[in-house]
C-alpha cells in the first residue's frame, strides 16, 4: 500500500499533475488499495482532521501580510533602501539583490512571494545597468530561498506543527542560518565581480541613504513585531500574524498607496494560496494515517539504523536524500510526507528538533532552482521571458555557496540553537 501511495504521487507530481490533485488522486488509491474503499468517508473526516488545529492559523495572515506588504508598495521602498547601503559594492545590484531579499524575508516569509514581488523590480534594474538578464534572474532565485529562512516563515510554522516544536524557538533558530546564506552569496557574488565586469552604483550620499532609510526601516518593523511579540510570549504565531496584518494596513494608509482593488487582490490571492496549503494538509493527515497503518516509520527507522549507527553518517545521508527529494516534489508536500517518517530516527540520534526543522526546510528550498521541479526558475521564465534551461544553467553556480551553508547548519549545531537557548533558555 505505501508504495502505491509514494509511487503514485511521484509519477503524477513528474507527469505535471498539480500539487493538491496528486495528492489527493495517491492518497485515494493507497486507500482503496488498503480495503477501505466501503468506508471512504474516512478521507473527509481525516482531511477535516487534519486542518482543525490553531497553529495553522498562522499561515493565513503571513501570506496576506507580505500580499499587502507587496501591495502597499514596499518592495521598492527596500530596493532603494539596499542600494544606498551597498550598491556601490562591486556588483552593487547583485549585493543589493541579497540584502534587499534579505529584508523582504522578514516579511514574506515566502520564497516565492519573493521571487513573485522583489524578482520584477531586481532583474529591470539589473537588466538596465547592464547585467544578463540571465544571471540577474538565477540569482534572484538563488536570494529567495532566505525568505523562509528568517522569521518569520510559513514553512517553519508548517513544521512546527507537524513536529510539535515551539514557533518562537524556530523562528530565532533560523535568524543566524539566514543571514549566513545571504553573507554567503554575497561573498560569491564577490568572486565573481573578480571574473567579470560587474557594473557599481554611485555612492549615496548621507542625506540619500537616511531618507531611504526612513522607508526601508518602515519595512523593517515588520519582522521585529512577529518576532517580538512571540517570543515574548505576550502573542501566539497566530496572533503576531494579525498584529502583522494590520502594521502593513497602516502603512498602506499612511503612503496612501493601498486602494480597494490593491486590497482585495491581495485577500483574493492570499486565500488562493492558503487553500491549496490547507488541502495538502489536509491529505497529508491521511498519508500519515495509512503510514501509521503500515507502520512505515518504524520499519524507516530499523532500516536506517541497521546501515549506520553513527550521527554524523546518518545527517551525510539526510542531506543527499533531502536534496534529491528536493528536486522532484514541492516543499510542502515533501514535508508532509517526510516528517512523521523522519522524526522517530532524528530522536534517536539526538537531533535537536529545532536543529532538524532548520535543516529539513533549508535542503529542500534548494529545489526552488533544481530541475524538473524548480519552481523558483519557472516564475522566473515568466519574469525574464529566458529559456528554462538557460535559466538552470545558470542558477547552478549559486548552488555551491548555499550547499556549503547547509553542510554548516547541519554539522554544527550551535548555528541554529545558540539564539533560541540564548533567549528562550535550554530545553
Amino acid at each position: 500500500m505505501a508504495w502505491i501511495l509514494f509511487l503514485g504521487f511521484i509519477f503524477l507530481i513528474v507527469m505535471r499533475v498539480p500539487i493538491v490533485v496528486a495528492m489527493g488522486t495517491a492518497v485515494l488509491a493507497a486507500v482503496v488499495a488498503a480495503g477501505y474503499s466501503s468506508e471512504l468517508y474516512i478521507m473527509p473526516r481525516h482531511v477535516a482532521d487534519g486542518v482543525e488545529n490553531a497553529a495553522l492559523l498562522a499561515v493565513p495572515f503571513f501570506i496576506l501580510a507580505g500580499n499587502l506588504m507587496n501591495a502597499v508598495g514596499m518592495t521598492d521602498k527596500i530596493f532603494n533602501f539596499a542600494t544606498s547601503l551597498v550598491g556601490h559594492f562591486r556588483a552593487g545590484l547583485a549585493q543589493v539583490n541579497v540584502l534587499a531579499s534579505m529584508i523582504f524575508a522578514g516579511i514574506s516569509g515566502s520564497a516565492v512571494a519573493d521571487i513573485a514581488g522583489l524578482g520584477t523590480v531586481e532583474v529591470k534594474a539589473m537588466k538596465d545597468r547592464g547585467y544578463p538578464v540571465e544571471f540577474a534572474g538565477a540569482l534572484t532565485v538563488a536570494t529567495a530561498v532566505i525568505g523562509p529562512i528568517i522569521p518569520p516563515s510559513i514553512a517553519l510554522v508548517i513544521y512546527g506543527y507537524l513536529a510539535d516544536t515551539s514557533i518562537g524557538r524556530l523562528f530565532l533558530g533560523g535568524i543566524i542560518p539566514g543571514i549566513l546564506i545571504g553573507i554567503s552569496l554575497m561573498l560569491w557574488n564577490r568572486y565573481l565581480a573578480s571574473r567579470r565586469e560587474f557594473p557599481r552604483e554611485p555612492r549615496a550620499t548621507m542625506r540619500e541613504i537616511g531618507s531611504h532609510a526612513i522607508d526601508g526601516v518602515a519595512a523593517l518593523v515588520a519582522p521585529g513585531i512577529i518576532l517580538g511579540a512571540i517570543v515574548t510570549g505576550y502573542t501566539t504565531a497566530t496572533e503576531a500574524g494579525v498584529l502583522a496584518c494590520a502594521y502593513s494596513l497602516l502603512l498602506g494608509a499612511v503612503y496612501r498607496t493601498l486602494d480597494r482593488k490593491k486590497l482585495w487582490t491581495a485577500i483574493t490571492n492570499s486565500m488562493k494560496v492558503t487553500a491549496m496549503i490547507m488541502m495538502i494538509i489536509g491529505f497529508s493527515h491521511v498519508m500519515g494515517w495509512l503510514l501509521a497503518i503500515e507502520q512505515l516509520p518504524q520499519a524507516m527507522a530499523r532500516a536506517v539504523l541497521l546501515t549506520t549507527q553513527d550521527r554524523n553518517v546518518f545527517l551525510l545521508l539526510l542531506i543527499f536524500f533531502l536534496l534529491a527529494i528536493g528536486c522532484v516534489i514541492e516543499g510542502v508536500p515533501a514535508k508532509l510526507i517526510l516528517i512523521p517518517i523522519l522524526l522517530p530516527i532524528t530522536d534517536h540520534f539526538g537531533i535537536d528538533r529545532v536543529h532538524f526543522g532548520l535543516i529539513i526546510v533549508y535542503a529542500l528550498l534548494l529545489g526552488l532552482a533544481t530541475p524538473p521541479m524548480g519552481v523558483g526558475v519557472y516564475i522566473m521564465v515568466g519574469i525574464t521571458r529566458k529559456p528554462f534551461e538557460v535559466l538552470t544553467m545558470a542558477v547552478l553556480p549559486f548552488l555551491v555557496p548555499l550547499t556549503i551553508v547547509l553542510f554548516m547548519i547541519t554539522y554544527i549545531p550551535q548555528l541554529t540553537l545558540w539564539l533560541p537557548n540564548l533567549i528562550m533558555g535550554p530545553y
